[in-house]
């Protein structure tokens, strides 16, 4: 005889019977957004908090720094990278912070975006061809998106397309919802765009603080020259002051570096996660005309 197949404990439950009673949830964002699940308050949508963010970045700060006391040690040729970072006054050390908590806030939102996408693994609208939205089936449809998830308005498309099936239920004008629909699609698109707030103010602060490192050296340099005039020939003096000059300088063009270097890895990552974010609305906006514009009809009920 044979024993029955238990499926792995793994595997995603997937609803059964009729999709209107089926009462086990798919994706629930309160438990399973990155910074719910650790005990944080989460962003909406695929914003992220600024909270976790930071202590990821002090974490990854100390580390990369440990990183290279340890890699110097063992290694002494590495002295120059590691006194870019370590003997070029106090600006880089907040430009790596400010790097790192960028870097933090772009995971999180990666991590974010890849939950939001499972959406488009659920099944919201009936099968069946003849199927037809109207205010009595808009009912139908939104509890079917309340069976699957905790929270309709937690999730970028289905929040969307709860908006406008509500007006479709209350109201009953089926002319209204793909007006809804557009205008939250492009409440949608200025959503994610603010939530790089924060990350393209990092990417201005860092140069800055760069540019304040080069000051800071410039001066060194400049004051540390002054004193070489004024050593005559005093050779002990000279070598002395010109050891100071040049240190200023190495501050001045270093600090430059790693701030410059620190911005254009942000910039290309920043860019990257637009371009997945778009590619995401896009996807959300082909849903919504297929599934939702797609299905209604001038039988208004």
């Amino acid at each position: 005889m044979s024993m029955p197949q238990v499926p792995p404990s793994n595997s995603v439950a997937i609803p059964s019977g009729n999709p209107f009673q089926d009462t086990q949830k798919s994706l629930d964002w309160s438990r399973s957004d990155i910074e719910r699940r650790l005990g944080f308050r989460g962003g909406r949508f695929t914003s992220p908090g600024s909270t976790l963010s930071l202590i990821i970045a002090l974490l990854l700060t100390a580390a990369f720094y440990a990183a290279i006391i340890l890699v110097q040690q063992k290694w002494p040729q590495t002295r120059w990278f590691a006194a870019m970072f370590l003997e070029r006054g106090p600006c880089p050390y907040p430009t790596m912070l400010l790097f790192f908590w960028a870097l933090s806030m772009l995971l999180l939102k990666w991590r974010k975006l890849v939950f939001q996408q499972k959406v488009f693994g659920l099944s919201i609208m009936p099968q069946e061809p003849e199927f037809v939205l109207t205010s009595a089936t808009a009912k139908e449809v939104r509890d079917r998106m309340g069976m699957l998830v905790d929270n309709p308005h937690n999730f970028v498309l289905f929040n969307r397309i709860d908006l406008a099936l509500a007006n479709l239920h209350n109201i009953g004008h089926t002319s209204d919802v793909a007006a809804i629909l557009k205008v939250q699609a492009e409440n949608d698109e200025a959503q994610i765009a603010s939530s790089y707030g924060i990350i393209q103010g990092f990417m201005w602060g860092i140069p800055v603080l760069g540019f304040i490192g080069t000051v800071l050296g410039l001066s060194q340099a400049i004051g540390a020259f002054t004193d070489t005039l004024q050593a005559g020939g005093d050779l002990t003096a000279i070598r002395a002051s010109l050891k100071t000059v040049t240190g200023g300088l190495a501050t001045a063009f270093e600090t430059t570096l790693v701030a410059l270097v620190c911005a254009f890895i942000l910039q290309l990552i920043v860019s990257f996660m637009q371009s997945l974010e778009s590619q995401f609305l896009d996807n959300c906006n082909d849903v919504c005309s297929r599934q939702v514009a797609g299905k209604l009809r001038l039988q208004e009920t």
